[in-house]
């Protein structure tokens, strides 16, 4: 039955995976907040502008041990998608979020880190507020935080608007989710003027988890529930669990030095793609 249940995953295309790692259904972070960790208390705000309900952070606790959620929000019904803009956050959701993570390393908090966005939130008053910067803003200053960062790739990771939470010394992904610098429909609308031909382009992208874990960009694939996270939120939270204690407990074997050279290589190591000798440049 466990091979025919392993024969049946590895047998599904990309684009199926895209379709499960959109379910509506699917656990979002604050899904995994309430199943994973205690004394949850969110942070509001980036003392610059406003607050982005598309972007979550909170201090909590994690099998006792204090702790920094950060990640990406959606919402369930019409009027969540749009109060969380559905997951696309703005620049004062970045901004927020390196605000937490900050504050997390000046008290010694590790930091685990959600992705799930189609991407940032193209729209004029983003770009006029400033998102490539504040997207940029984290990445750099990502890789200079001393505790431990783990992050797991949860449903879409698209492009910047993912990788700009997505800095850590590793990185995990859910079996359906999915990463990837474009979507395949705005892949396939670029490259054959016909977003129909979306299912080919998630091939050609390479977007899922086992790829992903063939390439080295993300460093374990999570196992889900049997027919996807969205079946039960309760077992993809425990196998979610299992995995970042052990990963954890790992990253803190690491002195801060040996933590941020093994993260700034990490991210370097996302330029190596399609290159012919493997090595980035």
């Amino acid at each position: 039955m466990a091979d025919e249940q392993t024969s049946k995953i590895e047998s599904q295309t990309a684009f199926e995976r895209v379709q499960l790692a959109r379910h509506p259904e699917r656990p979002y972070t604050l899904d995994f907040v309430e199943r994973m960790f205690e004394d949850f208390s969110e942070i509001h705000g980036d003392r610059r502008f406003a607050d982005d309900p598309a972007i979550v952070c909170g201090f909590a606790r994690f099998h006792g041990m204090p702790i920094l959620v950060v990640g990406h929000q959606k919402g369930r019904d019409t009027k969540q998608r749009q109060f969380r803009n559905f997951g696309m956050p703005k620049p004062e959701g970045y901004r927020k979020a390196i605000r937490a993570m900050k504050l997390a390393d000046k008290f010694d908090r590790p930091i685990f880190s959600f992705i799930d966005t189609p991407g940032a939130y193209p729209g004029i008053d983003a770009e006029e507020r400033g998102q490539a910067e504040a997207i940029a803003y984290n990445l750099r200053e990502m890789t200079k935080l001393t505790v431990p960062v783990l992050v797991t790739v949860i449903g879409e990771g698209g492009s910047g608007g993912a990788l700009a939470i997505g800095v850590g010394d590793q990185v995990l992904m859910l079996e359906n989710a999915i990463y990837s610098v474009i979507s395949p429909e705005g892949c396939a609308a670029i490259l054959w003027k016909d977003s129909a031909q979306a299912a080919r382009a998630a091939e050609e992208l390479r977007l899922t988890a086992a790829d992903l874990k063939k390439e080295g960009i993300v460093d374990d694939v999570i196992a889900e529930p049997e027919g996807g996270a969205q079946a039960s939120h309760d077992e993809a939270a425990r196998l979610l669990d299992v995995a970042l204690c052990a990963r954890l407990a790992e990253s803190a074997t690491h002195n801060v030095e040996e933590r941020l050279s093994r993260r700034y290589q990490k991210l370097r190591q996302l330029g190596k793609w399609g290159t012919s000798d493997g090595n980035a440049n």
